[in-house]
């Protein structure tokens, strides 16, 4: 949508790409039925005449309902009528005895319906391998829960890699061979895209790789337009990836965003670090890679010690938040490496987390 109140639609099938042929939507349109950027529409179109491209004519349908019902939807960022609260409802990642990263995870650090989490990865730590597992875990537990994947400033092999293991989600990616406008632009419409479904009642998951890429974007987008920190960094270049990672919520009227991010550290780049400094603390779960886990070969390269999820006991139940905090205070008790190698080890013993945990309460009664 434009300020001046005119806006255009994007083909998902074209991942958003603009294109002279976007059919061009009137702005007494939009305001007519309160049309907000990220629904999805099916339109009459006007055919396109000399020097103009087509043109929205009648929308039949918004996102599933007609255009006279969308008038009534709550807007996602109108806390009077939609009360974000903690996550509640547990996202199980289990599918099976493996992969074994989603059963750590769901163990040691719980995914719930609105988490804003951050997963923190030096490079070459199984950053993408776990985003793939985790796409599986969702797809598999959860088919009505909306999977999206946005990509920022991607090697277009990852890209293509991430689309063939992801086959129940949208991949959206602006890969590195585009420029800083289609970062920005694609990584606000993909935010807006998810609030229009939570907004609905529905339930959204975005996996964000990386939050680092897309804050060095908004970095070299703003330009000169305030004074630069260390690493240049210009001030003003976190508040929108800042503003979007935030959009992560649970609503109490139903529907929720859930972004699961990543954080690229130990980078050799002062900027990249200070980056993470920006969004540590601002999520209610932490993921924290160890490349000396990654070096060992031992996966997931998860730093226990490091890792988890504020309230985890909305999602956990008695006996499983007993038998976790039991299962930790072992761990922690270790050194990281031969935590995670310990863990690993159990876990494979057993077909699922249920017979784990049975067996850590077992012991815990004697």
């Amino acid at each position: 949508m434009h300020p001046n109140g005119y806006g255009f639609l994007r083909a998902a099938d074209n991942n958003y790409s603009r294109e002279r042929t976007d059919p061009f939507v009137p702005g007494t349109m939009i305001e007519k039925f309160g049309l907000r950027q990220g629904v999805n529409i099916k339109a009459m179109m006007q055919q396109a005449r000399r020097q103009q491209g087509p043109r929205v004519r009648e929308i039949l349908d918004v996102d599933g309902l007609k255009p006279e019902e969308y008038v009534e939807v709550k807007n996602f960022d109108d806390d009077k009528s939609l009360t974000p609260i903690n996550p509640e409802e547990w996202l199980n990642l289990e599918v099976g005895k493996e992969p074994i990263t989603n059963r750590v995870i769901d163990l040691l650090a719980p995914l719930g319906k609105g988490q804003r989490s951050l997963i923190v990865a030096p490079p070459r730590s199984g950053k993408t391998i776990m985003l793939q597992h985790i796409s599986r875990g969702i797809a598999e537990n959860h088919p009505d829960v909306k999977l999206m994947v946005l990509l920022i400033d991607e090697r277009p092999e990852e890209v293509t890699d991430m689309r063939r293991n992801i086959k129940n989600g949208e991949v959206i990616a602006s890969s590195l061979d585009m420029d800083v406008d289609s970062h920005v632009r694609l990584s606000q419409l993909v935010i807006d895209r998810c609030k229009r479904l939570a907004e609905m009642g529905k339930d959204v998951f975005l996996l964000m790789d990386s939050i680092t890429r897309l804050a060095r974007a908004f970095n070299k987008w703003v330009g000169n337009a305030g004074p630069t920190m260390s690493g240049g960094v210009n001030i003003k270049a976190m508040d929108v990836p800042k503003k979007l990672f935030a959009t992560a919520r649970a609503f109490a009227e139903g529907g929720s965003l859930t972004i699961v991010g990543t954080a690229l550290i130990d980078t050799g780049s002062r900027m990249d670090d200070l980056i993470f400094q920006e969004f540590k603390g601002t999520g209610n779960m932490e993921l924290v890679l160890d490349r000396k886990l990654a070096d060992r070969r031992v996966w997931p390269a998860i730093d226990i010690a490091q890792s988890g999820t504020r309230r985890e006991e909305l999602l956990h139940d008695s006996e499983t938040l007993n038998a976790v905090t039991m299962l930790r205070r072992t761990l922690n008790s270790m050194h990281p490496v031969e935590a995670m190698e310990q863990l690993t080890k159990q876990l494979g013993r057993f077909d699922s987390n249920s017979d784990f945990i049975k067996l850590i309460a077992a012991s815990g009664d004697r």
